[in-house]
């Protein structure tokens, strides 16, 4: 994972400018972020880049400050699909603290942006102190399995266009603005089906004025329509984030980024191909 700036000039900005954009991190309490705030490297995501690979355990946490992650579970045949999402609400690296070492499926980043990236010596230090980010860690934790378990019935149930509109609205709801940057192909990889499929759903959506979309974007124009287009699983998994993690998911979209954001859209690469990298 490329690092952008070394861990020193990260001590040198203030740690509520620079946590927040975590709003996992940002709702733990001071003491948490003077200890872990030396610690942290701020890397880049690009677009298609692979974060790990299945069944290998992360080298350390990942806690994203703007853009979106996908967890895609490949099958045996190689057939795969999105699993969940991961955004600045989340981190990426759970079998840290979880003490299962590793787990069957891989990220992939969905929309570029930033992350910080904690070892696995100190997410456990912390983690194992008790108290609010263990607590904090364990709601997450909790959250991420109920939206596994949503979306794994939603790509059995819905139709595409539902979950076309809900891979938009949960990438909308991580990104700044009312554009999400990705392309029908890679859509299509991360629900399992036809690239025609997505397309069609996506026309539909057009014509019904939900969304306008150019190469590689999907401009939400009516997010009111594209949310009574959905499944309930958007909604339910909303839900349960706010139940969970209702700071969190308050402080979310409360600030921007400060950092720049890339626009690229991501291209639609066979998962086998990306490179893997330490997450």
């Amino acid at each position: 994972m490329p690092q952008l700036h070394a861990t020193q000039s990260i001590r040198l900005a203030a740690p509520a400018t620079l946590l927040a954009q975590s709003a996992l991190l940002a709702a733990m309490p001071h003491d948490v972020h003077e200890r872990l705030l030396p610690h942290f490297s701020l890397v880049e995501l690009a677009a298609g880049q692979q974060l790990g690979t299945p069944h290998s355990g992360p080298a350390r946490a990942l806690f994203p400050l703007s853009g979106v992650l996908s967890l895609v579970q490949q099958l045996p045949d190689g057939d795969s699909g999105q699993v969940a999402v991961v955004g600045r609400e989340g981190l990426l690296g759970l079998p840290l603290f979880m003490g299962g070492d590793a787990m069957p499926s891989r990220a992939v980043v969905q929309c570029s942006g930033y992350g910080l990236a904690l070892s696995r010596e100190r997410l456990v230090e912390e983690f194992e102190r008790g108290g609010p980010f263990m607590r904090q860690l364990l709601r997450y934790t909790q959250a991420l399995i109920t939206q596994i378990s949503l979306l794994v019935v939603c790509n059995r149930h819905h139709s595409i266009e539902q979950q076309l509109c809900r891979v938009i609205l949960m990438s909308l709801d991580r990104v700044q603005g009312h554009e999400v940057p990705l392309t029908q192909e890679f859509v299509a990889r991360l629900l399992g089906v036809r690239r025609e499929g997505v397309t069609e759903a996506s026309g539909r959506l057009r014509e019904t004025g939900a969304v306008a979309c150019r190469r590689g974007v999907f401009a939400v124009q009516d997010r009111k329509a594209l949310e009574a287009r959905t499944c309930s699983c958007y909604h339910a998994v909303k839900a349960e984030y706010a139940r969970l993690l209702p700071v969190a998911c308050a402080q979310g979209h409360a600030t921007a980024p400060i950092l720049p954001r890339p626009v690229a859209a991501p291209s639609a690469p066979a998962w086998s191909q990306l490179s893997p990298v330490a997450a």
